[in-house]
C-alpha cells in the first residue's frame, strides 16, 4: 500500500482535512487576537504613571472607542480613585491645600487590574475558544471510530463460499485492518501535533502580549485595597468636618469684624456730623437768649 492509496482512503482523508482546517482556524484567530493585543500595547506604552492625572481623558477616549477592549475598560474605570485636594483655613487665617489622601497621588484602582484584563476578557472571549480546545479530542475520537468502522466493513466482506473467494476476502480483510490501524495512528498523531501547535501559537501570539498588557496596567494603575479606600473616605469625612467646624467657629468673629468695619466706615462719621450740628444749634440758641435778656433790661430803664 503506497502513500497515495493511504491518503485516498476516506476515513484518513477526513482526519487530515479536519486537522488542516482546525489548524488554519486556530492560527487565524490567534493571529487576529495577537494583532489587537499588540495595538493596545503600542498605545499604552506611550503613557507614564505621572501622566495619568492630566492625560486620563485621552486614555479613556481611546479605550472606550476600541471595541476589542471597551467592555473590560468600562468595568475597570469604575474602580479608579483619583487624587484630590481641598483648601483648609486654620485659626490664624492661613489658607493651605491639603490632599484628601496622602497615599493616592495618582490614579489608583480599588481592584486588581488582572481581574479585568485577563485571559478570559482579552483572549478566549473573542472567538470560539472551546471549539479550538475540543479539536484534539475530536481528532483522537476519529481514530477508534473509523478503526471499528473499517473492521466492521472488513468482516462484512469476508466470503468463505469458495477457496478463491476466501483467499481474496482474507487478503482484502488484512488490507482493511491495516487501513483501520493507520486511521488510529494518523488520528492520534494529528491530535498530538495539533495540541503542540496550538499551545505554541497561543503562548506566542496571545499569552505573551496579554502578560505585557497586564504589566502595563499594573504599572500605570496601582492597586489600593478596599479597606484602605474606606479609610481614605473616613479621613476625607474628618477633614471636611474639621473644615466645617472651623467655619462655624469663625462666623461670629468674621461677623463682628465686618460689623465694626461697617460702623467705622459709615455710621460713625454720620453721628459725628449730627452731634456737630446739634452743638452748633445749641450755641446759636444760647447766643439768641443772651441778646434777648439784654433787650429786656434796656426796656425796663425807659
Amino acid at each position: 500500500m503506497n502513500f497515495l492509496n493511504i491518503i485516498a482512503d476516506i476515513p484518513i482523508l477526513i482526519v487530515i482535512i479536519v486537522f488542516i482546517s482546525s489548524t488554519i482556524y486556530c492560527f487565524s484567530k490567534y493571529s487576529a487576537t495577537g494583532k489587537n493585543l499588540q495595538l493596545i500595547i503600542n498605545y499604552m506604552e506611550g503613557f507614564k504613571k505621572n501622566d495619568l492625572n492630566f492625560r486620563f481623558k485621552e486614555i479613556d477616549t481611546w479605550m472606550s472607542q476600541n471595541p476589542y477592549v471597551s467592555a473590560a475598560w468600562m468595568e475597570f474605570k469604575n474602580t479608579l480613585v483619583f487624587s484630590e485636594s481641598i483648601a483648609l483655613k486654620s485659626g490664624s487665617d492661613n489658607v493651605k491645600y491639603q490632599d484628601i489622601s496622602s497615599t493616592v497621588q495618582n490614579v489608583q484602582t480599588t481592584s486588581d487590574p488582572l481581574y479585568y484584563f485577563n485571559e478570559e476578557t482579552l483572549v478566549t472571549s473573542k472567538f470560539n475558544f472551546k471549539m479550538i480546545q475540543t479539536m484534539p479530542t475530536i481528532l483522537t475520537g476519529f481514530g477508534p471510530l473509523f478503526t471499528f468502522l473499517n473492521i466492521a466493513i472488513a468482516f462484512g466482506k469476508i466470503d468463505f463460499s469458495t477457496q478463491e473467494k476466501t483467499i481474496a476476502s482474507v487478503s482484502s480483510f488484512m488490507t482493511s485492518m491495516q487501513t483501520a490501524a493507520l486511521v488510529s495512528v494518523i488520528a492520534v498523531g494529528s491530535s498530538l501535533i495539533y495540541l503542540m501547535l496550538e499551545r505554541v501559537m497561543f503562548n506566542k501570539l496571545c499569552k505573551t502580549p496579554m502578560i505585557r498588557i497586564q504589566e502595563i496596567m499594573g504599572g500605570l494603575f496601582a492597586s489600593i485595597s478596599a479597606e484602605k479606600f474606606l479609610y481614605e473616605l473616613l479621613r476625607e469625612s474628618k477633614v471636611q468636618n474639621n473644615t466645617s467646624n472651623n467655619l462655624v467657629t469663625e462666623i461670629p468673629v468674621q461677623f463682628k469684624t465686618a460689623f465694626n468695619a461697617s460702623m467705622a466706615t459709615n455710621l460713625v462719621p454720620y453721628l459725628e456730623n449730627l452731634i456737630f450740628g446739634l452743638n452748633q444749634l445749641n450755641k446759636q440758641l444760647k447766643e439768641s437768649m443772651k441778646e434777648k435778656k439784654a433787650a429786656d433790661v434796656v426796656d425796663e430803664l425807659f
